[in-house]
């Protein structure tokens, strides 16, 4: 391998890195909103008066039943994108494993001192 070859790889190895750094976050991020909903669902399955829930920078009135809706569906739609967030960063690992181990074995085969000039 030449060390053109080699920056390539070492490149697209730092790239995948950081991808896989910005998944895990916003996977996180969905993760805390998924239980935002949850206590949401909670406090408006307990509530007896009336139900508010900001709508943009407005309060609305609504229903029980209308808000526990609204709720549950934004909640199904973040539980898919987490679903697909998780294959995304499986085959991600994946590959940056795969990525790993050939910059390692490039490192070995020219005796750990880098790719040839």
């Amino acid at each position: 391998m030449d060390k053109a070859q080699f920056e390539k790889l070492t490149k697209d190895y730092q790239q995948l890195q950081e991808q896989l750094r910005n998944l895990a976050l916003q996977r996180e991020q969905f993760a805390m909103q998924n239980e935002e909903y949850k206590e949401a669902l909670a406090s408006i399955q307990a509530s007896a008066g009336k139900i508010y829930y900001a709508v943009g920078g407005a309060l609305v009135e609504s229903n029980k039943d209308a808000a526990a809706k609204d709720i549950k569906e934004k909640q199904e739609s973040l539980e898919l994108r987490l679903s697909i967030m998780g294959k995304q960063y499986e085959e991600l690992s994946k590959r940056e494993q795969a990525l790993r181990t050939e910059i390692t074995n490039a490192l070995k085969a020219t005796g750990a001192a880098g790719p040839a000039q």
